[in-house]
């Protein structure tokens, strides 16, 4: 991934309908050094982030991934982002993307520094990665076990399960034990048998003619790319549905796919043992829709 520019942002800037926002950014370097040693997000991983597609300049469902960051915040007792001001900086910043093709805007929010100033926000441009090869010829899947049974953010919400949070180390381990074990990515599922979603993607099924994706509890982080496919596929004519998923059900499914704002969707060739058929035409459609511009 190749930086292109990058702006730090005044995460904590009144209101202001009229004159807009831009003097609460500041532009920086994103080649030069720009944290504090005391900085929170890198020493202890204390915030949360968005990832928004871009397509010829056009950032991708803004608003979803505002309202989600929104709701880390709440959930990581950080303050509320002022929405109008971090949607100018996606604007902003979308601008320094690629002209024509893909990019990526990284929206972060951070406890700040220890002892101050706190909080800190950044926002960041770059070329996306070349995922075209995902998305024809699809991933495998290995299931690991999260850990936590399905009830466990409900009885604990100070894990902060459903936040989307800088923590990210147990996410890339999956990652690499699934490759490990010679799996593309990981498919994560409870302690108790049930399926989750994957560290960086949600999972979508096709069993019998309806689209099927696990029910937003139990932890899983409500994917912005898979509410979008689902509005597309409802005014298509085709049922979608969000199911408690217990690990049998994987074996029913004659297609799937992993969805996320960077990759998009990318087909499903196997879980473990449980092998798919890739539905190319199908797939190239929905990567079509999801690269036609979104709000």
């Amino acid at each position: 991934m190749t930086w292109r520019f990058a702006l730090v942002i005044d995460p904590v800037a009144a209101d202001d309908e009229r004159g807009g926002y831009r003097d609460t950014f500041t532009p920086i370097d994103p080649s030069e050094p720009a944290l504090s040693v005391g900085e929170l997000s890198t020493q202890r991983g204390d915030g949360i982030f968005e990832s928004i597609g871009v397509v010829d300049r056009h950032p991708q469902e803004v608003g979803a991934h505002l309202e989600r960051l929104a709701h880390s915040a709440a959930l990581c007792d950080l303050p509320v982002p002022n929405l109008r001001q971090w949607r100018e900086a996606v604007d902003e910043v979308a601008l320094r993307c690629p002209p024509a093709g893909e990019g990526v805007v990284k929206l972060i929010l951070s406890r700040g520094v220890e002892h101050g100033p706190a909080p800190t926000a950044w926002a960041t441009a770059a070329e996306a990665p070349d995922n075209s090869r995902a998305r024809r010829d699809g991933v495998s899947l290995a299931t690991l076990d999260r850990g936590y049974a399905m009830d466990v953010p409900s009885r604990a919400p100070w894990l902060l399960l459903g936040a989307k949070t800088l923590s990210y180390a147990v996410n890339m381990a999956a990652i690499r034990e699934a490759r490990r074990r010679g799996a593309d990515d990981a498919l994560f599922v409870s302690a108790d048998g049930f399926v989750l979603e994957a560290p960086t993607a949600s999972l979508v099924l096709r069993v019998g003619g309806r689209f099927l994706t696990p029910a937003p509890t139990g932890g899983i982080l409500h994917g912005t790319t898979q509410l979008s496919l689902f509005e597309r596929l409802e005014a298509l004519g085709h049922e979608t549905g969000y199911e408690t998923m217990p690990v049998s059900r994987l074996a029913e499914a004659d297609a799937g796919w992993l969805l996320s704002s960077i990759r998009l969707a990318a087909p499903i060739r196997a879980v473990d043992a449980v092998t798919y058929d890739i539905d190319a035409e199908l797939t190239a459609s929905i990567n079509e829709y999801l690269l036609s511009p979104r709000d």
